[in-house]
């Protein structure tokens, strides 16, 4: 009988860095790749559509050039991208990768994206129901985004635990699953066996620093454009209630320019927003997860996460 750990070895090989939002994991990936012959595979949902750069922190184009970047600008801020879709198309790309002869790492900081792809995740096969997700909406018009998200804890407790309340389309898709099917939506998010042969890689830095970044890079997207990123997109005929408009810094830009809120306002929206996404991530990714290897961010990180991996490689079966 074939031992598992030789089951394991015959995988083809995937390296994760997850993190915290600003904690670094653009720059310190990108210097990995280049110095392990690698090929970046987003797992931010923030980064699927074209013309969100700046409040999404997006690699430039010079940093892009430098290594392969891939499932970034892929869609159009009108379209929605499911976890099913990103699913197909990441492992797609990571095959391609090794068809290539090298080395893939997934990256990012959205733990259900990087959990479909690498634990094997099944969504649910319930099809979208477009009556009943328009009554959803309107209902949500009436009660609000965190009302419904209330409901939805209600029914089904596991599920909303994972769902941020102001995201309002994954408030709307658990609850049409569960109505349409009369099962939870957190036992119909089924598990296969895990595809790749997995070296998980975590990044950290202590909560105050990280804030001070969160808060840095909030400022420097303002300095940017933020704002006319978003009149841009609106220009460009993107409905106010687009999927894309509900990522952090968008809706509440969004709704300075639909005078709602004032500048000063929206922006300490985002930051306190933000601040809590960061405490969701916590729950993705712990830090006393024994299958993650933390690497608290400093001069020498790069390196030792370099070592680490070379070291994880020249274990494998040539």
């Amino acid at each position: 009988m074939r031992s598992l750990e030789a089951e394991s070895n015959r995988r083809p090989p995937l390296v994760l860095v997850v993190g915290p939002t600003a904690v670094g994991k653009t720059e310190i990936s990108i210097q990995l790749a280049m110095r392990l012959n690698g090929e970046i595979i987003s797992a931010d949902s923030r980064l699927f559509y074209r013309g969100m750069d700046i409040g999404t922190a997006k690699p430039s184009p010079t940093e892009r050039r430098g290594v392969p970047h891939h499932l970034i600008d892929v869609a159009d801020p009108r379209e929605v991208w499911s976890l099913a879709l990103f699913q197909e198309q990441a492992r797609r790309v990571i095959a391609q990768v090794h068809g290539r002869g090298r080395l893939p790492f997934l990256v990012g900081g959205t733990g259900q994206y990087i959990r479909a792809v690498t634990q094997g995740w099944q969504p649910p096969a319930v099809q979208p129901d477009a009556r009943l997700r328009r009554a959803l909406e309107a209902w949500a018009q009436e009660i609000g985004a965190a009302e419904l998200h209330a409901r939805l804890a209600r029914l089904d407790a596991e599920a909303a635990a994972k769902i941020d309340p102001r995201n309002l389309r994954r408030t709307v898709r658990a609850l049409e699953v569960i109505l349409s099917s009369g099962r939870r939506f957190s036992d119909q998010r089924s598990h296969g066996d895990a595809p790749y042969d997995l070296l998980n890689l975590g990044l950290t830095r202590p909560r105050a620093e990280l804030y001070a970044r969160i808060d840095q890079r909030i400022e420097k997207m303002l300095q940017e454009g933020l704002v006319d990123e978003v009149r841009s997109l609106l220009a460009q005929g993107v409905p106010p209630d687009a999927p894309a408009f509900s990522a952090i810094g968008y809706r509440e830009m969004l709704a300075y320019l639909q005078g709602r809120l004032t500048l000063e306002e929206a922006v300490a929206q985002i930051k306190r927003a933000t601040r809590v996404f960061v405490r969701r991530q916590a729950n993705w990714f712990k830090l006393d997860d024994a299958q993650i290897h933390w690497f608290k961010v400093g001069a020498d990180t790069v390196d030792e996460m370099e070592a680490a991996i070379r070291r994880w490689l020249a274990e494998k079966p040539r």
